[in-house]
């Protein structure tokens, strides 16, 4: 009753922002002025790309929005990123565009491999899991560095999975192959202090990410989950920190833990971050202690 609950708030609360959504979409193509590339943002405040695609941290989703371009242009990023894993390797690629430091369009591409576990698992050794994820981010008030000094920049987003190998993740006790998540962000640089603090609500019914489908036998819809990540700027190009991140439970078959991380963000130049962490996922398909490496290449413009 309790988790039903906290799903209707979160419903709620999506959709009382939904006009300010609309507003904020059609305001770039109403704007008079030319939008440009300015790249005008301070180093790092873009962000980095989460392993989904959308601007924020490894794993956790932020209210920023991707590219470098100020509230009067267009910004544009690109990433790889490496998960090294004792069981598995990750690897994700995509796009995102900002526009206006307003709203932000990603996509990524996720492609999930077995290695022997997918011969232990009876699906072939070397088994890939891929998924497409489509997500759009929308930043209603505040601002991440100026502004109110209690007052952070807060985003809504939407991200929608695309299991491409439906028929295995069925069978592993998935009730879907595709789904949609929905997160509502809050996240501050205190440029005083050189911390960044982020909170994150995600309402998910996906299993490992979604790489392992949508729903299950022991939860079927969506649960309300948390991200949360704090970071402290070393030096005006290199910012440490680490995330926490909470995860459903769905399958019967497969214990999901939270996933973490500690990772450090470098920006090589204005257009250029490198980030590297370490990162534990947890459980992952009845593998235990699922711990590794993450290395991100980001371009931004």
């Amino acid at each position: 009753m309790v988790n039903r609950q906290r799903v209707t708030k979160f419903r709620f609360c999506i959709a009382m922002a939904l006009p300010q959504v609309a507003l904020a979409l059609a305001a770039p193509c109403a704007a008079r002025e030319a939008i440009t590339f300015d790249s005008g943002k301070l180093i790092l405040t873009n962000g980095i790309a989460t392993i989904e695609g959308s601007g924020g941290g490894g794993l956790a989703n932020w209210a920023t929005i991707s590219g470098m371009g100020t509230n009067r242009a267009v910004g544009i990023s690109a990433h790889v990123t490496g998960v090294e894993l004792p069981d598995f390797r990750l690897d994700t690629h995509g796009l995102a565009i900002g526009i206006r430091d307003r709203v932000e369009l990603a996509y990524a591409r996720q492609n999930f491999n077995t290695r022997n576990v997918g011969a232990a698992l009876g699906l072939g050794k070397g088994f890939q899991f891929n998924q497409d994820i489509f997500s759009a981010k929308v930043r209603l008030v505040g601002d991440l560095v100026y502004g109110p000094q209690f007052l952070p920049q807060i985003s809504v987003g939407v991200e929608h999975k695309r299991n491409l190998d439906g028929a295995v993740v069925r069978a592993v006790g998935a009730r879907a192959s595709t789904g949609t998540d929905f997160t509502v962000s809050a996240t501050k640089l205190f440029l005083g202090a050189s911390v960044l603090v982020n909170a994150t609500a995600r309402l998910t019914k996906a299993n490992q990410f979604g790489l392992l489908g949508f729903g299950g036998d022991k939860r079927a819809g969506h649960s309300v989950q948390f991200e949360g990540s704090a970071g402290y700027l070393v030096t005006p190009r290199l910012l440490i920190g680490g995330e926490w991140r909470t995860r459903p439970d769905n399958l019967g078959i497969a214990r999901e833990d939270d996933a973490k991380d500690l990772f450090a963000a470098w920006a090589v130049g204005r257009r250029v971050t490198v980030t590297a962490a370490y990162v534990d996922v947890g459980s992952v398909a009845t593998f235990a202690k699922q711990r590794g490496g993450l290395l991100s290449l980001q371009l931004a413009y």
